[in-house]
């Protein structure tokens, strides 16, 4: 009875697999062509404006892009420190040293996010938050800045990771 509940379990989520990947590969196929032609946007007579939506939108995905990677990053090594803890070969003190190292990790994760929206809730458009070599990095999308602003940037991150790590900001313009 265990070999059909598995097999039927392998074959579900088999299905599941192949039909994200095919939802997320083509879902254009699934409209007919007179429905795409209406929804296409004449074009603009300004060209600028449209040029400008796609800057923007490039620089949305790069931030976007950073975060993945560095959440990317940070699960690959949160998977090595579980193979050490769950290593046989390893002392106990190796594990507990890999078992605090993952805390950490998932701590520090956590205080980016919640500095982000912090500065996100003052006003600011976005905001990416990095730790880097133990330097908080922070950037933040602003048409103008001053050096007070950066300063109360730089309050709010030692006040949310604390007082031992450096701390620079950035100001990256509108385009």
């Amino acid at each position: 009875m265990p070999k059909k509940q598995t097999v039927w379990l392998f074959t579900m989520v088999s299905l599941t697999a192949v039909l994200g990947v095919y939802y997320v590969t083509g879902p254009e196929k699934l409209l007919p062509a007179s429905t795409l032609e209406e929804t296409i946007p004449e074009p603009a007579e300004d060209t600028d404006v449209a040029v400008e939506n796609v800057e923007e939108t490039s620089e949305d995905e790069v931030f976007e892009m950073i975060r993945l990677e560095a959440e990317e990053e940070r699960s690959r090594l949160k998977e090595e420190l579980t193979a050490k803890v769950a290593s046989a070969e390893l002392s106990p003190e190796e594990k507990d040293k890999a078992y605090t190292s993952m805390q950490e990790l998932d701590e520090l994760a956590s205080s980016e996010r919640m500095l982000e929206t912090v500065i996100k809730s003052k006003g600011y458009e976005d905001a990416l938050v990095r730790t880097i070599e133990g330097e908080v990095r922070i950037t933040v999308k602003a048409d103008s800045h001053s050096t007070e602003e950066a300063n109360e940037l730089i309050r709010l991150a030692k006040e949310e990771m604390g007082d031992k790590m450096p701390v620079s900001v950035e100001f990256e313009p509108f385009k």
